[in-house]
């Protein structure tokens, strides 16, 4: 006899499975919300159930787990999809459209469970296994994906989900009180389903288990010895009473019809065991139905709740692995520390900050692209906390923005354990063979692989490049066309009829459009309304596209085209940027998405008609060829830091004509990243440090006053980052050249310099605070900064208003030297964002940039050319006197003289020009002589930069 006790004299106790299913379910409900109460963030378990075809039985298990999901506190999405037989499709069109739905429920982080219902209507035996193996083990509630199989038949291994009918019969076993462990037990079924899965489950009991099936020998003598008896073999009243050792449990799993004449359908529904004549001889027994059957659909629902749960706590878990960097006490060069790291694959680094498989587009094994498309699926998230880092006025040799911008990430990750993404522009290879050298940071504080990130990357400003280049030749074109036909001529060749049809391109439909024309047949036009739509009449004096080069070239400052003969004598005077400073990379760092890049390229001005109109390059026609060139420039490019904190690498505007700061969406992609959910603790905020180009006056001043009303983003702080060595020129030193070696003032400690120099530090602190913003000051430690130098520094900047100042040694200890520095930002971070900007927009041009000049430069007043008068009334007319201000001034002061260190005062600031940038939205004042084309020094950096012929390794770039 069995340990259990008997019911009735010579009657086994009925095992309830509906009953002990009612509890599970309301356990359920109970766990969901208990979990709700305290954590808003996790929202009700989601079970997608698919069904291909419509068969009755299917349906009706269906809608037993719709009741039960909803009595569970779930909710449920049945997505039935027709039969081949049913819709008429080619064989294998259903399979398909289940396969496609199951990938898109996959990636849908509101799903928490995916059930495919078996058997697939009109589907083999192989094609039901693709799909069922198709679901994601993360959401396989039914159990059945290969891996969890795998799992389950593993002594050691712990399965995701246990197949629910097993774990539902090793449930009603255990409500008996019944011990497994050493006991008989006996499996009739070796089906995937229930059979072998169910025999794993009673070893990790410690049952001794015998599985047996209908061909077994001896069968009626095994199933004789069995304490426990699970009956799955599929045959209706197949185990008999006189089968059975008195006092076994039995465990009934079979559905089986058998004619009933009795009943109103003919059949009735019985087990694998003859009911009556078991129940006499077994000490407890499963009916049939109300037995096993409840319990699966109980089982499900709690596999989906399981799934919820373990989804939540992972998209909460802070996954992120550092890299330990091996520090040299004397700090060794850039690309030799950069080398010796070696970088996570970044599709790791992209899953460890909550980015998915399909939202990763990898170039090669340390960068990818990331898809706008991550936008959508975390639209409801809240942003995470926003730090700009700027500096002081600098040095021709930079104050290290970009290694402190690095560092600072490096020690919000790899240290205090946040979500830290840092977001920096791409450099050009401008600087790159010229004086600067790479902008990937400096010491055990850079992006790697920094060779990639320096050269070339993803491509992004070649893109750019490509379609700057692409309008400038279309310019050209367009006037020689102009110059060379008639009216008739003209329009006859822009509409050429295809197959005895003109049609107009979409470009043209913008310019009648923009023109008052609401005609889309070409041959409906009228001879002058052909005539204006033709003829765009570009007033060559007014021109200012510039075709551009991603590389320092002086020569290319002037140049003149149309010499061929081809050209007719059309000559004329233009130049060549640097690739960075076109309005196109303008207007990729300012875009929102890929339909507002679209808009903006098409409302880029490139000169005026002679009848004083703007003419964009919606009017020249290739503002869609050229959004097709930079489709994928759009998205950023995912790196990392030495220590395996995330970076994004987008756009790299000019921080003179243009405003200096990466993109909007690289900003906006990071804040979601980073962010929490409705309802969360703030404590779990993560940050985004972007980087703005140039001193506090250039970058930080556009970034607060052009680039967040375009993003609508409102920073919480800004870093301030001030150096010894900067300080010191400021308070009288001598110049500072590149590739020269430092005058010894700025190797020996000198108090004096300094603190007549920290006035340039305070006036920045000054300027940050007129934006509403914490001011932490982050003095950037140098070898031989000494600590009286620092503790100078740092009252002072305290004593004129900066919230804090924090000595920090990123350069020489990574992400450790700058634990102190995020601590205080983290600080600085915990209250409201108090972020206001400079200037209304509703003020005139001239109004918006004397605003400038006297609050942030410290200048008397303004001062413009009668060219720049002319520009200014031009733009107004125009309509473009709304736009935000984008000062083009020296960086290397806050006037406009190069030389004039510290705080220049008594001085107006001369406007030599104006140009507009209306696709990128912002009009940009010249201050003296800007050059928008770098020319090479005598001693260029590319001296010292060579390709290993033997290891292929690039080496030389600091």
């Amino acid at each position: 006899m069995s340990d259990v006790e008997m019911g009735e004299a010579g009657k086994a106790k009925i095992i309830d499975g509906n009953a002990i299913a009612k509890q599970i379910r309301q356990g359920i409900s109970a766990k969901i919300t208990q979990l709700q109460s305290t954590n808003p963030t996790f929202h009700a378990p989601h079970l997608v159930i698919f069904q291909l075809g419509s068969s009755a039985a299917s349906s009706t298990y269906i809608r037993m787990k719709l009741k039960a999901a909803e009595e569970s506190g779930m909710t449920v999405e049945h997505i039935q999809i027709p039969s081949d037989a049913e819709s008429g499709a080619t064989a294998g069109t259903g399979v398909k459209k289940v396969l496609e739905a199951v990938t898109k429920a996959n990636s849908d982080e509101k799903v928490s469970g995916i059930l495919v219902q078996l058997p697939l209507e009109g589907a083999g035996k192989t094609e039901e296994k693709a799909v069922v193996d198709s679901v994601d083990v993360s959401k396989d509630v039914d159990g059945f994906h290969p891996e969890n199989i795998g799992l389950l038949s593993s002594r050691i291994g712990h399965p995701h989900f246990v197949p629910c009918t097993p774990a539902g019969s090793i449930k009603l076993i255990e409500s008996t009180g019944f011990d497994l462990k050493g006991s008989n037990v006996v499996v009739l079924g070796r089906s995937d389903i229930v059979g072998t899965p169910v025999c794993a489950l009673l070893r990790k009991k410690d049952a001794t288990v015998t599985q047996c099936h209908s061909r077994t020998k001896n069968l009626q003598q095994i199933v004789g010895t069995a304490d426990v008896v699970v009956a799955a073999i599929g045959q209706a009243e197949f185990v008999k009473g006189d089968w059975l050792k008195p006092g076994a449990i039995v465990i009934d799993v079979g559905t089986n019809y058998i004619p009933d004449s009795t009943k109103k359908s003919g059949q009735r529904l019985v087990g694998d065991v003859h009911f009556e004549s078991a129940s006499k001889v077994a000490s407890f027994i499963t009916p049939v139905p109300g037995g096993v059957g409840p319990m699966t659909v109980a089982m499900l629902m709690n596999n989906t709740f399981e799934a919820a749960k373990k989804a939540w706590e992972s998209r909460r878990a802070k996954k992120l692995t550092p890299l330990p960097l091996d520090i040299k006490e004397k700090v060794p060069s850039d690309i030799e520390i950069a080398v010796a790291q070696t970088p996570k694959p970044v599709a790791t680094i992209a899953e460890e900050i909550g980015v998915h498989p399909d939202e990763v587009e990898s170039y090669g094994r340390y960068k990818a692209k990331i898809e706008l498309s991550v936008l959508d699926r975390l639209k409801d998230r809240l942003d995470g906390k926003y730090i700009v880092v700027a500096g002081i006025t600098p040095t021709p040799l930079g104050e290290g923005k970009s290694t402190t911008t690095i560092g600072l990430a490096q020690a919000l990750g790899a240290h205090l354990q946040k979500t830290a993404i840092a977001c920096v522009r791409q450099p050009s290879q401008g600087p790159t063979f010229g004086v600067k050298g790479g902008a990937a940071g400096g010491g055990y504080s850079q992006v790697i692989p920094m060779t990639e990130f320096n050269l070339h990357l993803t491509g992004d400003i070649h893109a750019v490049t490509a379609a700057n280049n692409l309008l400038a030749a279309a310019i050209d074109a367009r006037m020689f066309h102009e110059a060379t036909q008639t009216d008739k001529g003209l329009f006859n060749r822009l509409c050429p009829p295809k197959k005895g049809v003109r049609t107009f391109s979409k470009p043209m439909l913008a310019r009648l459009h923009k023109q008052g024309v609401n005609k889309t047949d070409p041959n409906e036009l009228t001879e002058e309304e052909a005539a204006r739509f033709a003829r765009l009449d570009i007033d060559p004096s007014t021109l200012t596209w510039n075709r551009v080069l991603d590389t320092n070239d002086r020569y290319l400052r002037q140049i003149t085209v149309g010499q061929a003969p081809t050209e007719k004598g059309h000559e004329r005077k233009t130049a060549f940027d640097i690739a960075v400073a076109s309005e196109c990379m303008a207007v990729l760092a300012l875009s929102k998405d890929l339909a507002d890049m679209r808009a903006r390229l098409g409302r880029m001005v490139v000169a005026s008609s002679k009848a004083g109109e703007p003419i964009t390059a919606e009017d020249i026609g290739c503002a869609g060829a050229m959004a097709v060139l930079m489709k994928d420039a759009i998205k950023p490019t995912i790196m990392q830091t030495l220590e395996g904190t995330p970076v994004f690498v987008h756009a790299g505007p000019f921080a003179n004509i243009a405003h200096g700061n990466s993109s909007i969406i690289a900003d906006r992609i990071a804040l979601k990243l980073a962010g929490i959910e409705q309802g969360d603790d703030e404590s779990r905020n993560g940050y985004v440090i972007t980087e703005a180009g140039f001193g506090a006056d250039i970058g930080m001043e556009k970034f607060c006053n052009i680039k967040t009303r375009v993003s609508g983003l409102k920073p919480n702080a800004v870093v301030l980052v001030a150096t010894i060595r900067a300080l010191k020129m400021h308070g009288g030193g001598p110049a500072v050249t590149p590739g020269k070696p430092l005058d010894a003032v700025y190797t020996q400690e000198n108090l004096e310099l300094l603190e007549k120099g920290c006035a340039n530090l305070g006036k920045h602190i000054e300027n940050a605070k007129k934006f509403g913003l914490k001011v932490v000051v982050a003095i950037n430690q140098f070898t031989n900064d000494t600590p009286a130098e620092m503790e100078l520094v740092q009252k002072f900047a305290l004593g004129v208003g900066a919230d804090y100042a924090v000595p920090a040694n990123h350069w020489a200890k990574g992400g450790e030297g700058a634990v102190e520095l995020a601590k205080a930002v983290i600080d600085a971070c915990s209250e409201p964002s108090k972020f206001q900007f400079l200037y209304e927009l509703n003020q005139p041009l001239k109004n918006k940039i004397e605003i400038i000049a006297k609050e942030m430069y410290g200048a008397d007043g303004i001062s413009l050319s009668s060219e720049a008068e002319e520009e200014v009334a031009r733009y107004e007319k125009q309509g473009y006197g709304g736009l935000p201000i984008c000062m083009a001034k020296t960086a290397l002061s806050l006037s406009d003289d190069p030389s004039k260190k510290g705080v220049p005062t008594g001085f107006t600031l001369p406007i030599r020009n104006v140009k507009l940038s209306a696709g990128a939205s912002f009009v940009y004042p010249l201050v003296g002589d800007m050059s928008t084309m770098p020319g090479l020094t005598t001693r260029p950096g590319f001296y010292d930069i060579d390709l290993n012929p033997e290891t292929g390794d690039i080496e030389g770039l600091f």
